[in-house]
């Protein structure tokens, strides 16, 4: 696990009713119960925070350990600068209690000053993984001054020394951190505090996924993504509006391409259309929509494609040959299911229902949800790429992990909102993320987007009213 997925995991448990309050009350017992286990009580101990949320961690370990302890407080910072209310809350109950001494440290020459040999254990909890750089003052000096007493004082670091990973870092004895251990952390001993997250919060997507994903990367237009929407046909034009109109809420520029035929009913300024000759899509239009691929960052192909013969074999040779991140939905499903082949060495993702999944492996998801996701996970590991099955609970899968999704209602069986999720996911991936990411997000804000209609409309509502509630469902999102 990452750092990164420790703030997505916060933001999810959030969502699923477990409060930031109650993870930093979890976090700060757990530290003060690893230094009791390790040490015993009875102890003098300096507790050192900053004013950030390890700073807030560290309020917690003062509390708890202060029960059978002489504790010290030292706050490096102003106190009007602690962030978060979890801190802030944590900080007043401190201040109303007479077992903790507080020190409050501005100056870098009142700390430089400090003598901290009454002490038996000093606690780091100045800094936590989300700084970057050497640490600056006053905090440069309070980890100096810890250092002064390494090897004679126990020196303990909440979730990671101060400092790490640069050179000025806190020389603990150990860290204790968090529910598991990080990839990014090595060269200190680490000891394992569980903290409350449920088993969930490794499989469910939630808003602290979708916050991650929908960074944006510049403020030049085409810099947040350029998306290439491949479909419509002689008899459908509606699927890859919608996959388009989703889309163009999220990246800069979408390019529609679309047999002129079906084009000429579309007149939406949003999206740049690119109509080809003729009803169908067929091997005359291949090197010109190659050329247009080569202008955007992923590509959607599918949406009302339809199934002539010569366009399954449009879509078949279009994907040998194209080089950027592709969504397959829809009838490109279909075509493709009659040579896989054609996904070797590609990045992709599949949006198959149960129904256009036993068309391309030959066999249909059934059972419990476990057993569903075992076989998604399965098939995807077999064709190298990600595979998207649309359900009541949606499940997606790259081989290897397995992701949930629970957004969504029975409205949504509606048709077209299949092609508004094709979109999304297009989207994702031409904001640069992963195709699992794309795809888990994708189906999340789909469904948002579809709970957000049903609460104003009921169960009766259209996937155009759906793709027009993305901009409210990212807005939600990224607020959480």
């Amino acid at each position: 696990m990452r750092i990164e997925d420790v703030y997505i995991w916060d933001i999810n448990a959030k969502w699923l009713g477990i409060s930031p309050l109650q993870l930093m009350e979890n976090a700060g017992a757990g530290v003060a119960r690893v230094i009791e286990e390790r040490f015993g009580k009875g102890h003098g101990v300096a507790v050192f925070c900053g004013t950030g949320n390890n700073g807030g961690d560290g309020f917690v370990v003062a509390r708890h350990l202060s029960f059978e302890n002489d504790v010290t407080l030292f706050l490096v910072g102003d106190e009007a600068k602690i962030r978060s209310e979890e801190a802030k809350h944590n900080w007043e109950i401190l201040k109303a209690l007479d077992f903790v001494k507080i020190k409050v440290l501005k100056d870098s020459a009142y700390i430089n000053s400090l003598d901290l040999s009454g002490f038996d254990v000093i606690i780091d909890a100045l800094l936590g993984a989300g700084t970057r750089g050497e640490p600056r003052e006053p905090i440069r000096s309070a980890i100096k001054k810890i250092n002064e007493y390494a090897g004679k004082a126990k020196i303990v670091s909440v979730d990671l020394p101060s400092g790490y990973p640069s050179p000025i870092r806190v020389k603990a004895d150990f860290a204790v951190t968090f529910q598991w251990d990080k990839d990014e952390y090595e060269g200190f001993e680490r000891v394992i505090t569980k903290i409350g997250y449920p088993k969930e919060l490794y499989h469910l997507v939630g808003p602290g996924d979708a916050k991650f994903a929908l960074r944006k990367k510049g403020e030049h237009k085409g810099q947040n993504g350029k998306l290439l929407i491949i479909g419509g046909s002689e008899n459908y034009f509606g699927a890859p509006y919608l996959a388009s109109k989703a889309a163009s809420y999220i990246v800069d520029l979408v390019y529609l391409v679309m047999p002129e035929y079906s084009a000429g009913r579309i007149t939406d300024p949003d999206l740049i259309l690119r109509p080809v000759e003729g009803k169908n899509f067929a091997e005359e239009h291949l090197e010109d929509v190659l050329k247009l691929a080569e202008k955007v960052n992923a590509v959607v192909i599918g949406p009302g494609i339809g199934l002539a013969e010569e366009t399954r074999e449009f879509v078949r040779e279009f994907i040998r040959r194209c080089e950027k991140p592709l969504v397959m939905d829809a009838d490109g499903l279909k075509a493709l299911a009659e040579d896989l082949s054609v996904l070797k060495g590609k990045t992709f993702v599949l949006t198959p229902h149960g129904g256009e999944f036993k068309v391309l492996f030959g066999v249909k998801p059934e059972g419990s949800l476990g057993e569903k996701a075992e076989l998604v996970r399965e098939k995807a590991g077999e064709i190298g790429g990600v595979i998207l099955l649309k359900g009541s609970y949606d499940v997606i899968s790259d081989g290897k992990i397995l992701k949930y999704n629970r957004t969504g209602n029975r409205g949504m069986t509606t048709g077209g909102t299949g092609d508004v999720l094709a979109g999304i996911v297009g989207s994702l991936l031409a904001l640069g993320n992963e195709p699992l990411r794309s795809a888990s997000v994708g189906a999340f804000l789909n469904g948002l987007a579809g709970d957000m209609v049903k609460e104003e409309l009921g169960d009766n509502f259209t996937a155009l009213e759906v793709a027009k509630r993305v901009p409210e469902a990212v807005k939600w999102a990224v607020e959480f």
